[in-house]
């Protein structure tokens, strides 16, 4: 097995085939600060990250998945950049977005964008854990800074954009998961509008780079 015929940069195979900061040894050894775990119901992909914190820098980051070669390369690539040049700030590393790493890795498949979103969900989870036990909830970011498309289920644009990311590429897909435009069915036209946007942004081409155009360019 040499990745030969993967449509994957030469990145992603790098970091499949030798991934970095994989936590080899048992996790209740490892004194991690803080801890983040999510799911993928789009791939079924677990994603499992610790991190160590110094003088509010990521001083390390380890993580465990049972994933695929998307998952890894893009968690792979996560941990490098959030431990190089002495450790990213909590605050910047909070920031990461699927994009980001996608361009780090020189793109991905579009039908595999959905595995990238692990790595930085887990991470932002980790910091949270972090912020928990050292009794600095009041850091803890209000990542939804979006306007409210659902005022029924309070569901917002950046909502519909990570459903998309996570593999949604129609309006009946993301009601289907969302229950969005069930109630009063007044946000169906706009969800609708952003579903199309958001899925022709990053599932137009075969590979995603994460250089497209701002997600503000459809308003």
């Amino acid at each position: 097995m040499n990745g030969s015929g993967w449509n994957y940069s030469d990145k992603v195979k790098e970091h499949f085939f030798h991934p970095q900061n994989i936590l080899e040894s048992d996790e209740k050894e490892y004194d991690a600060d803080g801890v983040g775990y999510v799911g993928s119901p789009a791939c079924g992909d677990m994603m499992k990250v610790f991190i160590k914190v110094k003088d509010d820098r990521i001083d390390e980051m380890k993580w465990q998945t049972f994933g695929c070669a998307s998952a890894i390369g893009s968690t792979s690539m996560l941990s490098v950049m959030v431990s190089r040049d002495g450790g990213m700030r909590l605050d910047e590393a909070w920031k990461i977005t699927p994009e980001m790493i996608i361009d780090e890795l020189g793109g991905l498949p579009a039908n595999k964008i959905h595995c990238s979103v692990l790595g930085d969900k887990a991470l932002r989870e980790a910091i949270k854990d972090y912020y928990r036990k050292t009794g600095q909830e009041d850091r803890i970011p209000d990542d939804d800074k979006s306007r409210t498309i659902c005022n029924c289920l309070d569901i917002s644009e950046e909502d519909i954009r990570m459903e998309v990311l996570e593999g949604v590429k129609d309006f009946s897909s993301l009601q289907e998961r969302t229950k969005i435009g069930t109630v009063c069915g007044q946000c169906v036209d706009d969800a609708k509008t952003l579903v199309n946007f958001y899925a022709g942004k990053y599932y137009s081409e075969e590979i995603y780079t994460g250089n497209n155009k701002k997600d503000t360019d459809h308003a």
